[in-house]
């Protein structure tokens, strides 16, 4: 198979397309759409967002050292774009977009009450890197939309949600379910089970 060498660059994708709520008092609240976030620890829960100095969102995430992300979804996406593309400066995000904020339970940051999970940040740590700074957080809560949660067995079901992600300059909804983790090794073993039987 032939391969063209490219330039380096960021192609690691697809990735979560999320609206990170900043600013502790009303009049300075505001969402930024992010794409390059990420889980960076377990225990404890720790989280990262890189986003530019030049962004408004740089400013009143630097200043209070707490954030929230917000999962977005298939519904969510027009919001999410435009959020993405506007400038907190010049608009109020949530007017505009017609999204609500609501308290969280551990930070002084709003979560946005149109999202099915927000996840409440507080900043450890802040990383030049260059063009971005990375902010390295703990997740001190997590909210989940009640009517997603399965009645039965008490999980949520993110799939009813319709997650989306962002593919290089695009949104996409995601599509089918491949296999759960450790899907291939649960195959072979299944198989195995069959055979057994049949002897």
């Amino acid at each position: 198979m032939a391969k063209i060498e490219w330039k380096p660059g960021n192609m690691l994708y697809p990735l979560p397309a999320v609206m990170v709520s900043c600013g502790t008092k009303s009049e300075d609240y505001n969402i930024i759409t992010v794409s390059w976030t990420g889980t960076i620890n377990t225990d404890p829960p720790m989280v990262s967002v890189s986003i530019r100095k030049e962004r408004h969102s740089y400013e009143l995430i630097k200043n209070a050292g707490e954030f929230v992300i917000n999962l977005t979804t298939k519904q969510l996406a027009g919001a999410a774009d435009w959020c993405g593309v506007r400038s907190g400066k010049n608009f109020n995000k949530f007017k505009e977009t017609g999204l609500t904020p609501v308290p969280a339970s551990k930070i002084d940051t709003p979560l946005i009450a149109e999202s099915p999970v927000n996840i409440e940040c507080r900043v450890t740590k802040v990383i030049d890197l260059g063009t971005h700074q990375m902010f390295l957080a703990k997740v001190v809560a997590v909210n989940v939309e009640e009517k997603y949660l399965d009645k039965q067995t008490g999980k949520f079901d993110l799939r009813q949600t319709d997650p989306i992600a962002y593919l290089h300059g695009s949104y996409y909804a995601l599509g089918e379910n491949l296999g759960r983790f450790g899907f291939s090794v649960r195959k072979k073993k299944e198989k195995r089970r069959d055979a057994d039987k049949e002897i």
